[in-house]
């Protein structure tokens, strides 16, 4: 499977503070790497998405996702949040780690196979502590890339 991970698509610094901001600032970012996809549309999937329920995993992880028309293919994103977020986690703690998925709405993709790997990080102590620990996007660069 292509490891979709590239540079321009982490975020090691979020500037929201909550979970409103969170999603528009998610928005904006993917919007400027997916040519011909709206902000709008893509904060309207992810709005559409929290209300169905939580993203968040605990542990300070959450996988904001949704289908989206006009994509071709899986695209993923990551931001970090060094103060951590109140996003309805089923833990009550503050979300850090917000790994966006967001995938064509009708052609097939990993997309669940990328869903239960991210969700299995929430589970992994050592790869939250790396994350935390990262100096900047390259250096988080590296460890998405081993996820």
């Amino acid at each position: 499977m292509e490891n979709p991970w590239i540079i321009e698509r982490v975020i090691p610094a979020l500037k929201a503070s909550s979970k409103v901001e969170v999603l528009q600032e998610l928005a904006e970012a993917a919007a400027r790497e997916l040519p011909g996809v709206e902000v709008e549309t893509l904060l309207q999937v992810l709005r559409e998405r929290e209300k169905i329920g939580t993203t968040a995993k605990g542990h300070g992880v959450a996988i904001p996702h949704g289908k989206v028309a006009g994509l071709d293919r899986l695209e993923l994103f990551f931001a970090r949040s060094a103060d951590g977020i109140a996003f309805d986690a089923p833990d009550s703690k503050p979300v850090h780690f917000f790994f966006v998925m967001l995938a064509p709405e009708r052609k097939p993709t990993p997309y669940p196979v990328w869903l239960g790997r991210l969700a299995r990080v929430a589970k992994k102590h050592a790869i939250r502590t790396r994350l935390m620990a990262a100096a900047g996007p390259r250096e988080l660069l590296a460890i998405l890339k081993e996820i």
